[in-house]
């Protein structure tokens, strides 16, 4: 087969970057439709391989899948392009959505859209839920392992490391006592599926490149940890360490390292720091952030860019006059701190990835994992639904217009199959009429 050029890559990337809605399950599908079914440019095998690796890591597991791709491809230039487009075009965006929301956020057009999308991205996390929960739960361990989690993150509050730790060293031992129920994709074949022959086949040596050198490896650890210090230190040596910015870069560095289950999974903590621990961001916001998250192309995570906006929008950290700057300049820091993580895991784990095809000792603990994600989604989505139907709190008002909105897009989602974004804008018109109507709590 013809090798793909450099640019033919570049090209599909900067695409990509600007039609990836719907989320990490929405990108992850973009992904596979185009480039293992229609393109050909790797095999079914390989592009699950790699996934497995990315739903491993913390972080997003759809840009991080990008980046392995294009590594894979085009060496460590090819990995950087594909995660960079994959995140730009969605942080110029978010950064001038956050401006709109800020500077004209209490306009009846605008609040009515918001009002209208806030209970729709509920109705979405659900169904990510629903859709993960089907694939992944093939049988009642796994079961069992998503309960868990449940319960162990939502009565019990337990930290998120803990419990993904917890489901990989469970996921590990139901590979080794009933490895048949710890199949990828808890034992139906998935990856038995086959498109024609690919550029990167199932029996395709890794290239020169994927293969393991601790040379290479110590070197990127090295250069990612230059990428990493300097910023670090010079925010330090501007605002110190408590300075806003300054913590904003260690909390989201903290977040990208730390938190496992891809973006829905991270959303608690990042609710957990940025609301209940600086005070960036009120409860209202970070829910709004994420309808703006879900609405817009790039990975889910990318909500950190609204909070980070909104945290130096609100804080004036430049003084009045500034404020613009300084939340533009807030998001791209954050941004920086929440996807450099990302490239090293794949630049420096890809080689050794490439070298464990089908071996369950390696896939195990991602099922159990993915088990676990489950129980952590449905959490996350209890969490939004309590503070959309009860924007004042138990005490306070049911919300009857939202509740009707929620269960319309959840009907629109589950039942009737429609998309994410079209389900959005419904809920966004819903919010105007229930606005223009006076019907709003």
């Amino acid at each position: 087969m013809v090798p793909v050029s450099f640019y033919q890559a570049f090209v599909f990337w900067l695409k990509l970057g600007f039609i990836s809605f719907g989320g990490p399950a929405g990108q992850i599908a973009i992904m596979h439709e185009e480039l293992v079914e229609k393109r050909r440019w790797l095999s079914e095998r390989r592009f699950l391989h790699a996934l497995n690796y990315c739903m491993l890591l913390p972080g997003p597991e759809a840009q991080q899948l990008a980046i392995y791709i294009g590594w894979l491809l085009h060496r460590t230039w090819g990995g950087i392009v594909a995660g960079v487009l994959f995140v730009l075009p969605s942080l110029f965006i978010l950064i001038t959505l956050g401006w709109v929301y800020l500077a004209f956020g209490d306009v009846p057009l605008v609040a009515g859209i918001f009002y209208g999308i806030k209970p729709a991205v509920t109705a979405v996390v659900f169904q990510a839920a629903w859709r993960i929960g089907g694939r992944a739960l093939k049988n009642r361990w796994l079961w069992a392992i998503a309960a868990a989690a449940f319960v162990a993150i939502f009565f019990l509050r337990l930290p998120f490391p803990l419990i993904v730790i917890g489901a990989g060293v469970l996921g590990a031992l139901g590979g080794w006592l009933a490895p048949r129920y710890f199949q990828l994709g808890g034992g139906h074949g998935a990856a038995d599926k086959h498109y024609g022959p690919a550029l990167i086949d199932d029996d395709t040596p890794p290239p020169e490149h994927a293969r393991f050198s601790w040379w290479r490896l110590t070197r990127l650890l090295l250069v990612g940890g230059v990428l990493w210090l300097l910023p670090m230190a010079l925010l330090v040596a501007l605002y110190g360490w408590q300075g806003h910015l300054t913590q904003m870069g260690w909390f989201f560095t903290k977040a990208a390292l730390l938190t496992f289950g891809g973006a829905y999974a991270v959303l608690p903590y990042v609710y957990q720091g940025a609301v209940t621990g600086h005070g960036w961001v009120t409860p209202t916001q970070m829910i709004d952030g994420l309808a703006l998250g879900e609405s817009t192309p790039g990975p889910l995570i990318m909500v950190v860019a609204f909070v980070a906006f909104v945290g130096g929008y609100v804080l004036e950290l430049f003084g009045p006059e500034q404020a613009f700057l300084a939340g533009a300049l807030a998001a791209t820091l954050v941004t920086w701190f929440t996807f450099l993580p990302s490239f090293l895991f794949i630049l420096g784990g890809g080689p050794l990835v490439e070298s464990t095809h089908n071996e369950l000792k390696f896939t195990a603990p991602l099922t159990g994992i993915t088990a676990a994600v489950v129980g952590v989604i449905l959490n996350l989505a209890l969490f939004f639904g309590y503070h959309v139907l009860w924007p004042q709190g138990f005490d306070g008002r049911f919300d009857w217009a939202s509740a009707v909105i929620a269960a319309l897009a959840a009907l629109a989602l589950l039942h009737f199959k429609r998309g994410v974004m079209e389900t959005l804008t419904g809920a966004a018109l819903l919010g105007l009429l229930v606005f223009w109507l006076g019907l709003a709590s």
